[in-house]
């Protein structure tokens, strides 16, 4: 693992969140070399019908990687319950030098046992989902908690992607990517969360979620 140029492991799986992966890989791929990896090679399709390319398999991984990183998605509660999945993040999680994910992907290394006794973030509406699996949720954008670095949701991809980048080739370099990306946000509403959204807004947000939460607990209660 040469250390001016880290070696990441991205995950893919069939519904993930396109924008989970790509933060991130935006961030990354300057300075690292990133693998895509996936059971085989054909492509993945995100849960809004992108489709994504693997650049190499579970088994072809490298075995010893700088970075394991796992998005969220529709996907998640499926990739939870894949002991091949589960099996491949617990073998890379054991070696890498940082275990990461971003929005639900932190329920996915919970489910492979990688954030027992670590503080986490996810997507604020599944938080309640990472304490049976041993991990201490944390309503943060991006958790820093020794070698283990998650994100919130979705957005906080690119912040998660300048963190763990920070932390592996220090903030010149973070700041170098923030600037090629013109990373300087500036939303038109302040309703990224439920505590700065409407009521009513995150009362149907919530209401379409109820079949996940349903489908995530009884996978949750196979695994404790």
């Amino acid at each position: 693992m040469a250390p001016d140029r880290p070696v990441a492991a991205m995950l893919l799986y069939p519904g993930l969140t396109n924008l989970d992966l790509v933060g991130p890989h935006a961030v990354w791929s300057w300075t690292m070399d990133v693998h895509l990896v996936w059971k085989d090679l054909d492509p993945v399709e995100t849960d809004s019908g992108m489709k994504i390319l693997p650049t190499t398999t579970l088994a072809s991984c490298p075995a010893d990687v700088d970075i394991l990183f796992v998005p969220g998605g529709a996907g998640t509660s499926a990739a939870m319950a894949d002991p091949e999945v589960l099996d491949f993040l617990a073998d890379r999680g054991s070696r890498a030098s940082y275990v990461t994910s971003v929005c639900t992907g932190s329920l996915v290394l919970a489910a492979a046992g990688l954030l027992r006794g670590y503080r986490a973030g996810t997507h604020w509406a599944f938080r309640e989902h990472l304490a049976p699996m041993g991990a201490e949720c944390v309503a943060e954008r991006v958790v820093v908690d020794r070698n283990r670095v998650t994100g919130g949701g979705v957005t906080a991809g690119i912040d998660f992607g300048l963190t763990v980048l920070a932390e592996i080739l220090g903030q010149d370099r973070a700041r170098f990517a923030q600037l090629l990306l013109e990373y300087d946000p500036a939303p038109p509403f302040d309703a990224g969360t439920p505590e700065k959204a409407a009521p009513a807004t995150v009362e149907a947000a919530r209401s379409i979620l109820t079949e996940e939460h349903a489908t995530l607990r009884r996978i949750i209660s196979g695994l404790v």
